[in-house]
């Protein structure tokens, strides 16, 4: 098994919208690649960590398993036109991904 983890910045004063509008893409648009919310944790800066950061936790088996998510994401229109409007809430560049074997 393994994370994939996403990350990104929120702009100052747009946290609570880019989670909501992270957990409405995970409804919407990651439930139909199998992103479902018992596969799926947000979490964010806090105490040492930076207010503004947002990482989305998602729990796969293999880099196929990402990899056959990906490129079914890619045939769905709704998830470009939700980028665009989600591009308002964070800060540009800051977007990134890790991912992590669970042992």
């Amino acid at each position: 098994m393994m994370i994939a983890r996403w990350q990104f910045q929120a702009k100052f004063g747009y946290k609570n919208e880019a989670i909501k509008s992270i957990t409405n893409w995970y409804d919407e648009i990651g439930s139909q690649i199998g992103w479902t919310k018992n596969k799926v944790r947000i979490i964010t800066g806090s105490v040492g960590a930076s207010e503004a950061l947002v990482e989305c936790e998602i729990q796969i088996k293999d880099m196929k398993e990402l990899d056959a998510s990906w490129a079914k994401l890619a045939t769905i229109k709704k998830h470009k036109t939700w980028g665009k409007q989600f591009e308002k809430y964070i800060i540009s560049g800051s977007t990134k991904w890790d991912f992590y074997r669970v042992v």
